[in-house]
């Protein structure tokens, strides 16, 4: 089988991986379309050093097999982590903070970067007969972006920042304006700023202590330092970017302003699957590649890269 593998310091292209075999809980998918995230790169980088295995994690794809059989010839999409369901954080409602949970091409599991792939049943999604591969294939990064939404209550008469230009900022800035808060986006890139323009004000250089709201999306370890500049006292900061590396704050500052961080990363699937189905979410074209030209989609300057088995 045919792959991009981690093999513990950098990604290489292989076709002699094994086929996977389900377990009784879980089903075999056959990739459509998997996608390169941002966090694809930073495991290149070292965010997961202990990871050894097939990369990926945004895919859609048919169920070949299944502990599920109604779901056997079914276009899906899937979660990330599949958790114990005995742990503490699985007992008490947090599944995807299992404390021995599987990540798909991250932690203990392979992930989608391949011809095929397993997952926990319980992690699929159905994908509506109306949306393309091409477009489900945002469903994760959709989700990740609404998460935002139930972690903190966004009061629409305040005024929000997306401070980052990239993909994930497009994702965020569009959830966060349905809510129709008052919505600046900070970049830069000017050629990027335009595809934001149509819901959202655009600048290079936002406001000191000018917003309630601000999530860092930039992907960068620059970013976070930035949004304490960015976010009024009292004011909440929505953290994210994951990336490898740490960064030096000055934590007496955020408590003396009495700052909320929020971290934030996987959410909730049926609705953004449901935004998608809708045309409510509007997204660039994603740029697909062969597996074996990865290094092509890796260095993609295309608003987002990947790879096409159909």
């Amino acid at each position: 089988m045919r792959g991009i593998y981690y093999n513990g310091k950098d990604a290489v292209y292989r076709e002699d991986l094994p086929m996977p075999v389900r377990t009784e809980k879980e089903s075999l998918i056959k990739i459509h379309v998997c996608a390169v995230c941002n966090t694809d790169k930073e495991v290149r980088k070292g965010y997961r050093p202990d990871f050894r295995g097939v990369m990926g994690h945004e895919f859609v794809g048919e169920v070949v097999e299944s502990s599920d059989p109604s779901l056997i010839g079914k276009r899906v999409v899937g979660e990330l982590n599949a958790s114990c369901g005995k742990c503490i954080y699985c007992q008490t409602g947090r599944p995807t903070h299992c404390v021995s949970r599987r990540v798909l091409g991250m932690a203990n599991k392979d992930g989608a970067f391949a011809e095929y792939m397993t997952i926990d049943t319980n992690l699929l999604h159905l994908v509506p007969d109306n949306l393309p591969d091409e477009i489900a294939v945002f469903t994760e990064p959709l989700a990740a972006a609404m998460e935002i939404l139930t972690q903190i209550k966004i009061s629409p008469d305040k005024n929000a920042a997306v401070l980052g230009d990239g993909r994930l900022a497009l994702l965020v800035a569009q959830v966060l304006s349905l809510t129709g808060i008052d919505l600046t986006v900070i970049g830069k890139h000017e050629d990027k700023l335009k595809l934001f323009e149509s819901f959202a004000k655009v600048t290079t250089c936002g406001e000191k202590e000018g917003y309630e709201y601000v999530a860092e999306c930039t992907g960068s370890e620059t970013g976070l330092p930035e949004a304490f500049e960015l976010v009024r006292k009292k004011g909440t900061v929505i953290l994210k970017s994951t990336y490898a590396g740490n960064i030096s704050l000055n934590m007496s500052m955020i408590a003396v302003n009495e700052i909320t961080i929020v971290g934030s990363r996987c959410g909730p699937f049926e609705p953004a699957l449901k935004l998608l189905s809708e045309g409510k979410i509007k997204l660039p074209p994603i740029e697909l590649y062969d597996l074996k030209d990865f290094e092509k989609a890796f260095a993609s300057r295309a608003f987002k890269a990947g790879f096409s088995f159909t």
